[in-house]
């Protein structure tokens, strides 16, 4: 403050009147009605109770719909997606981490739009499961494969690894499904749960965790969001004072201004 007060030639009282002007007066983004959108959906806390769910067109970098909320919730990620549609913007992808409200939402506003699993968040919650150093032979071997999952960048070398992939499941199918039964109750347990946790999300994610091999328009993971969220919250935290209003308040500006500096939105 001081250093605005000194840069302006303003009192430290007017320079705070601004402020609490800016904060009290937020702008609304405008949807770009557009063509083939590759959109990236992702949502991050502040707070517990303050998520910003953000749709933005990867190929323009330019910020399409925001919400406000205390999670991702179906309904809202529903509504977001319908509004996109109505006002005109046309989704030709959209690349997400697999959230299940979201992915819900998905297949009942807009089935037919292609979607694209973040290769990243799979292979990184794989790593996790496993952990650095897995003390089985099949969790060694799982464990390699996953870590060249980001680097298949042509058809011939999914086939390849596909191959590695399904020879892995034949090899060690019987020691990851491995159970133990408590001969009482007859109920049971599998003994490797986080290693078949592990390859459970990667079977599933594969029908649609290669789709921008199809089409280099198709961002194969949500890294460009989430550095843009990075950067929002360096932004954010010099100013850590804010009331939760006023955050939502900086938070629109900084989406609003993002959105002027793009070439032909200003």
């Amino acid at each position: 403050m001081d250093q605005l007060v000194i840069e302006s030639g303003q009192s430290k009282s007017t320079v705070q009147r601004l402020f609490k002007g800016y904060l009290n007066d937020p702008p609304m983004l405008s949807v770009y009605p557009s063509e083939r959108v590759n959109l990236l959906i992702d949502g991050t806390y502040f707070t517990r109770d303050l998520c910003l769910v953000l749709y933005r067109d990867n190929t323009i970098k330019f910020t399409q719909l925001y919400r406000f909320s205390d999670g991702e919730r179906y309904q809202e990620l529903k509504e977001d997606l319908e509004n996109l549609l109505i006002l005109g913007v046309q989704i030709e992808s959209i690349t997400c981490d697999g959230h299940r409200a979201l992915l819900r939402a998905i297949r009942k506003v807009c089935p037919e739009v292609t979607l694209q699993r973040c290769v990243i968040h799979v292979q990184r919650m794989c790593r996790i499961w496993l952990s650095s150093k897995p003390k089985s032979i099949s969790g060694q071997e799982l464990r390699k494969i996953i870590s060249r999952l980001h680097l298949i960048q042509t058809k011939q070398e999914l086939s390849f690894w596909l191959l590695e992939l399904a020879n892995w499941d034949t090899g060690h199918h019987q020691f990851v499904h491995e159970k133990t039964v408590n001969p009482l109750s007859g109920k049971y347990w599998y003994k490797h749960k986080l290693l078949r946790r592990s390859f459970s999300v990667l079977k599933s994610a594969l029908p649609h965790l290669f789709n921008y091999l199809d089409n280099p328009r198709i961002p194969k993971s949500t890294n460009g969001l989430e550095s843009f969220f990075g950067h929002l919250k360096t932004n954010l935290n010099v100013h850590r004072g804010l009331s939760t209003r006023n955050r939502k308040s900086f938070l629109r500006w900084y989406l609003y201004f993002k959105n002027a500096r793009r070439k032909g939105f200003s």
